[in-house]
């Protein structure tokens, strides 16, 4: 479906602009928050007087909180939790305990709404971004440390999992190599045999054709040879019917 935004939206577009939608985020959310409008001819008349207004709200809200992002970036927080061997947390570091390490250390109200991240179940060094304004995202770091650890351990973890990522690739890469080999193996196999049966199937009409011109002369002289032998067989036995005669 088409809607036009009513105001900016975060991932989507800006006040005034018309975007295409699955149905279901059109008429579920989008919608009944105030955020966008179907897109009727009526309401593409209004597109133009819309942007222009939010633009100029776009501008209040940047000049405002300007300084508001300027605190939050690159600020780290830190979380202890509990976590299993792998690393995995009982629990999470959820939004809305971003928000609240947020305020208390820039002494400035954020909404949890506004922290883009899903719950975090790990340990580790996590980016998080802040939707102040569609244009003012600044960028915090949440280090989630094991509890009666320093916060610093964190990065220890990260980079473990960045070298067993690494040497993951290797294997994967070493994996994908060998897999070529033994595919160009198999191929230069196949052709050999290719070319072996290739060869039976030339030479054996050769031999068929050798045979069938030697044969006729071969059955010949056989026939040649029984006829001689059966006339020498009969002779001696028509001269001994004859003397049998005369007597």
């Amino acid at each position: 479906m088409k809607v036009l935004l009513l105001k900016d939206v975060f991932k989507l577009g800006r006040a005034g602009e018309v975007k295409r939608v699955a149905d279901g985020y059109g008429r579920n959310f989008l919608i009944p928050q105030g955020l966008a409008a179907l897109a009727t001819p009526g309401m593409l008349k209004q597109a133009d007087r819309i942007g222009e207004k939010a633009t100029k709200e776009r501008v209040r809200l940047n000049e405002e909180l300007g300084s508001v992002a300027e605190k939050i970036e690159g600020l780290e927080l830190a979380f202890a939790a509990k976590a299993g061997e792998t690393g995995k947390l009982y629990g999470s570091v959820t939004t809305a305990m971003i928000a609240e390490a947020i305020e208390e250390m820039i002494g400035t109200k954020v909404d949890r709404r506004q922290i883009d991240t899903q719950p975090i179940k790990t340990l580790g060094v996590h980016s998080v971004e802040v939707r102040l304004t569609i244009d003012l995202m600044p960028t915090v770091t949440a280090l989630v440390h094991r509890e009666g650890e320093p916060p610093e351990s964190a990065y220890e973890i990260e980079e473990v999992s960045t070298q067993e990522a690494d040497a993951a690739g290797q294997f994967v890469e070493l994996g994908v190599e060998l897999d070529e080999q033994e595919a160009e193996a198999e191929a230069a196999a196949a052709a050999k045999d290719e070319v072996e049966i290739e060869g039976v199937f030339v030479k054996a009409p050769e031999a068929e054709a050798v045979v069938e011109e030697v044969e006729p002369g071969e059955a010949e002289a056989e026939e040649l040879e029984l006829e001689e032998a059966e006339s020498e067989e009969a002779e001696p036995e028509d001269e001994g019917v004859e003397a049998e005669e005369e007597d």
